[in-house]
C-alpha cells in the first residue's frame, strides 16, 4: 500500500513545531519548523543524529560554535552533547537519529 504524507508540507511556521514522522526499533526521523527568531531551546540527542534542511537558513548552536546552515544541507552530530538551534528565516528541517 502507497501512503503519502504531507505532514512536512502542511507544518506551520509558529514558533517551534515538532512532528515525529517515523519511530521505530532502529531510527526516528522529527520534523521540525521553525518561524523566523524562533529558538528549539538547548537539549541533547539520545543517539548520534543527522541535520537535514529542507527549506530557510538556522543557527546551530554546539560546543561554543556556530554552524551556519541553509536549504539542502546537512550536519551531524553526537549524542549527548547540548545543542540548540535558532531559525534566521523560516525554516524546516530533519532530524534523523
Amino acid at each position: 500500500m502507497i501512503d503519502i504524507d504531507n505532514t512536512i508540507a502542511q507544518q506551520p511556521y509558529d514558533g517551534l513545531q515538532v512532528e515525529q514522522l517515523v519511530k521505530n526499533e532502529t531510527m526516528e526521523i522529527l520534523s521540525i519548523s521553525l518561524a523566523k527568531d524562533a529558538i528549539f531551546p538547548s537539549h541533547t540527542s539520545p543517539k548520534d543524529a543527522h541535520l537535514v534542511v529542507l527549506e530557510g537558513s538556522i543557527e546551530f548552536h554546539i560546543e561554543n560554535q556556530i554552524v551556519n546552515l541553509g536549504s539542502q544541507q546537512h550536519f551531524s552530530f553526537s549524542k549527548k552533547v547540548e545543542h540548540w538551534v535558532r531559525a534566521l528565516t523560516n525554516a524546516k528541517f530533519l532530524i534523523i537519529r
